[in-house]
């Protein structure tokens, strides 16, 4: 057996699972946003992104399917409503590109940090190549119409400098410091973010079909609203800018474009994707106030989280991922 043919090992299989329905239910979205997007440099770049998942999913179904396991059912043109109204500007379509293009990036590289197998490295590493090709195509794009949302600048300070007293760590009191250039970067990504998760929710609840579904948007919404406004407090005390929002890039339409399965999965991804980022800046943080909020926001996504498996689980959408064999039940197959 040659080193490409060795069986892929249940991380490898995870990740190819993980990629595909996470990639299908994105580029479901993105296959929607197209045929509202009227700016052509924008919808140039959705055409790109559409054409380079088309390639990777070919690629991943091959891999799955070699390896004797079932083509995960996922999203399709069947969770896209056509000729629904526009629901989202032009300009949040090429934002929404351009936050799923670094988690895609993310994936990419978390999954290229499990691959042993070099065909699957290869491909990971061309996927990786695609990525960063796409968040260069977004920022630029960005750039060029006036759109793209700069961190706060820092000025430099003419020496190195030492933590000299435990007032470092203090945020609460007043006694402490103000926010340090490796805090803001995990601030201001979760702002980002939080407010990608406002905005959807925004869209979604205006769409939905189910009352349940819709109360569920209701309140991620104010979930994510109340993260917004945790962080932007802790930056406008340090007289720091904030990212915009993008609840007017939201159309008033109530026609859905997309089934209520795809944006009830979309809005449970983005909030479990935040669990990992505030891990993030909760381990980076040196401040009492931030440890504090963190752990509050951490604890609050997991209440949502168990909320929207609920709702998941009771109509069947949450596809099941590959299980380890279960000996037990084998066993007593042959008694």
């Amino acid at each position: 057996m040659t080193k490409d043919r060795i069986q892929l090992t249940s991380s490898e299989i995870g990740t190819l699972w993980g990629e595909y329905v996470n990639g299908t239910m994105i580029d479901a979205v993105n296959r929607y946003m197209f045929t509202i997007i009227e700016d052509e440099a924008i919808k140039a770049i959705f055409e790109d992104a559409i054409s380079t998942f088309e390639r990777q999913k070919k690629q991943m179904v091959t891999f799955l399917e070699n390896e004797g396991f079932p083509i995960p059912v996922g999203f399709s043109e069947a969770d896209i409503n056509k000729g629904a109204k526009k629901l989202f500007s032009d300009i949040f379509c090429l934002n929404y590109l351009h936050i799923m293009t670094l988690h895609g990036l993310i994936g990419h590289v978390t999954a290229l940090g499990v691959s042993v197998r070099k065909d699957l490295r290869d491909f990971y590493d061309s996927c990786d190549n695609d990525g960063k090709q796409m968040y260069h195509q977004t920022i630029e794009l960005l750039l060029e119409k006036g759109s793209f949302q700069r961190d706060p600048l820092f000025y430099p300070k003419k020496n190195p400098e030492f933590i000299e007293n435990e007032d470092f760590t203090d945020g609460i009191f007043g006694k402490g410091r103000s926010l340090s250039a490796t805090e803001i970067i995990s601030i201001s990504f979760n702002l980002k973010k939080s407010i990608m998760a406002k905005t959807l929710s925004i869209a979604f609840s205006q769409v939905a079909q189910s009352k349940e579904v819709k109360k569920f948007f209701t309140d991620s919404e104010k979930t994510a609203d109340q993260q917004i406004q945790s962080f932007s407090k802790i930056m406008h005390q340090d007289n720091l800018p904030t990212p915009r929002s993008w609840e007017t890039e939201v159309t008033t339409s109530t026609d859905s474009p997309f089934s209520d399965k795809l944006m009830m999965y979309h809005t449970g991804f983005l909030f479990q994707a935040a669990q990992v980022y505030h891990g993030t800046g909760l381990a980076s943080a040196m401040r009492t106030d931030l440890i504090t909020t963190y752990e509050g926001i951490i604890l609050k996504n997991l209440m949502v989280t168990k909320k929207w498996f609920d709702i998941m689980e009771k109509n069947k959408w949450l596809e099941q991922p590959p299980l380890a064999p279960n000996r037990k039940e084998l066993a007593n197959e042959n008694q």
